[in-house]
């Protein structure tokens, strides 16, 4: 895990300080609301439907259990005892009084953690695989890669005030866990014979304007690595559209120049800045890598036993991964409980997260990018121990990959842009399909939930999506299905005209319906079924006598 440096720490301090003083001119009055916008949108602060919003970076989603402490203890101080982990691997505090919030930036300080680059139309928090460095399919771990990209991209002159907000994402592995097809910049650890590079893509991404980003370059070697990225921010800095939100993004640029054209005005760029100034050589490379170590796992139990608790098992099925080092496991926690908002944690949870992290996995955390935890390094002989502490917290619920592992935005329940509630959505589905053998018998599904347009839940990758609209004053839910945000990514397909949410649920029993009927055998899951049957059964199941 990356440790500040002493330059760092004086860096954050300072724009704490900074801040605090801009506070007190916006309360005092030297500051109107549109002039104090975009200074709090740098310091990671929304004005959201009742209160303020705080948005915390964790870079590349981790955490160590100091971090996550602190977290608790601003919970409790500050808002109303709990937090919202995000799709980028973030944490959201929606109650901050706006008096409080250099202080909290101050506390946050105090273990390493700012909310620099988490708004604003900048460079956004660098997110990654929440199994890097741990799993046994990756080319090489793409942490170090994401921590180097965040030192440049972090107050960087030219691009702190870019067309619209940016983001990168890296996968070192063959599986795409991080959504990279869906990001301004998607980044894919490949090797070419001896050498170790980048496969590039561009304009990915959700929204009104949905599309699965282009491969720009198979392979940029390391050294050109932050050459051949400033290349394409700055073509799309100076290209990209300010004349209307809505155009903003590097997708659209991508999407009206064509990919072939917009690949040669980056490669202009690119012979601009190649072997001049942001050459990365090997030394500052491999100084980097070492904050990134793996701790000392000494192997004492190779195979996970399965006794003869049935919950247990059934958790141990669900959600624990293999870990690359024999003898120990990957453990996920689900923040998915049975009528709770997705994402959330309270206090209370965090702490008891910090505890057991502190003991069983050296101090470690990850945040993952579908709003859930992560306890990297459990030794197999540790796993009942686990399981029993988190059960006692209500943090074992074994539902990951399942119906009730939804990704959910806050909806109108928090947001002035929703158009829509999302929360009840999950709450109803997560009622539904509580139980294990239920799920079980549906299989891997994911169901993403947006309450608008935007697409802060990805449903457009859901395997069933749901976006909520607003039609003749009444809230509706369109479906759509057959999304996925993995390396096979694709975006979903409307299923037709919207439902009001009192027939909401009917139409997606009746979409599992049809799955059930058209599966081959218990192992083919939705998405596969959906991919060899198409759309349109789903539509005649779902309308037919609707």
């Amino acid at each position: 895990m990356y440790k500040y440096s002493d330059k760092d720490k004086r860096i954050v301090k300072k724009r704490v300080e900074q801040f605090r003083f801009q506070v007190e001119r916006r309360l005092n009055g030297d500051l109107t609301e549109d002039e104090f916008k975009p200074l709090r949108l740098m310091n990671g602060l929304y004005l959201q439907l009742h209160a303020y919003m705080l948005r915390v970076a964790i870079p590349y989603g981790e955490l160590s259990s100091k971090q996550m402490y602190k977290l608790a203890d601003i919970a409790d101080k500050y808002d109303k005892g709990y937090g919202h982990f995000t799709t980028r691997q973030n944490i959201q505090f929606n109650w901050p009084k706006l008096t409080d919030v250099p202080q909290i930036l101050l506390d946050l300080s105090e273990v390493e953690m700012h909310a620099i680059q988490t708004s604003g139309n900048c460079i956004r928090n660098i997110s990654s695989d929440h199994f890097a460095g741990i799993c046994d399919d990756e080319v090489e771990d793409p942490r170090p890669w994401c921590e180097i990209i965040r030192k440049w991209s972090t107050f960087h002159p030219e691009f702190s005030f870019l067309p619209r907000k940016f983001k990168i994402a890296v996968t070192g592995s063959s599986v795409d866990r991080a959504a990279i097809k869906f990001h301004d910049i998607g980044l894919k650890i490949v090797k070419q014979k001896n050498d170790i590079g980048f496969e590039v893509f561009v304009g990915g991404g959700q929204g009104r304007s949905p599309y699965v980003a282009k491969q720009i370059n198979n392979f940029v070697k390391q050294k050109d690595l932050l050459n051949y990225l400033e290349a394409i921010l700055s073509t799309y800095n100076e290209l990209g559209r300010r004349d209307n939100i809505y155009k903003a993004r590097i997708k659209i640029l991508v999407h009206e120049l064509g990919i072939d054209k917009f690949k040669e005005l980056v490669e202009f760029n690119f012979l601009k800045f190649k072997d001049k100034r942001l050459d990365l050589d090997s030394k500052f490379i491999n100084q980097t890598k070492e904050f990134f170590n793996l701790p000392n796992l000494k192997i004492k139990q190779r195979s996970v036993s399965f006794p003869g608790d049935i919950d247990f098992n059934n958790w141990l099925m669900r959600n624990v991964v293999k870990h690359k080092i024999k003898g120990y496991s990957i453990v996920l926690i689900s923040l998915k409980q049975n009528g709770k908002p997705p994402g959330d944690a309270t206090s209370d949870q965090m702490r008891k997260i910090a505890a057991i992290s502190q003991e069983f996995s050296f101090s470690e955390i990850r945040v993952t990018h579908e709003q859930n935890l992560v306890l990297p390094h459990i030794e197999n002989s540790k796993l009942l121990e686990v399981w029993e502490q988190l059960k006692k917290s209500g943090l074992a619920t074994p539902n990951l990959g399942f119906i009730s592992d939804t990704i959910c935005c806050p909806g109108m329940d928090y947001c002035a842009l929703a158009t829509a509630r999302s929360i009840p959505i999950s709450n109803k589905i997560s009622e539904k399909y509580k139980h294990f053998n239920k799920q079980n018998d549906i299989g891997n599904l994911k169901i993403k939930i947006s309450g608008c347009i935007n697409a802060c839940g990805h449903h457009h990758v859901g395997n069933i999506g749901i976006l909520g609209l607003e039609r003749n004053g009444r809230e509706s839910y369109q479906l759509t299905l057959g999304g996925s945000a993995d390396e096979n990514a694709s975006i979903g397909e409307i299923l037709g005209p919207s439902f009001q949410e009192d027939k909401l649920m009917q139409a997606i029993e009746k979409i599992l319906i049809v799955y059930k009927e058209n599966r081959k055998n218990e192992n083919e899951d939705f998405l596969k079924v959906y991919r060899r049957i198409g759309i349109s059964p789903f539509k005649e199941g779902v309308y037919d006598n609707t």
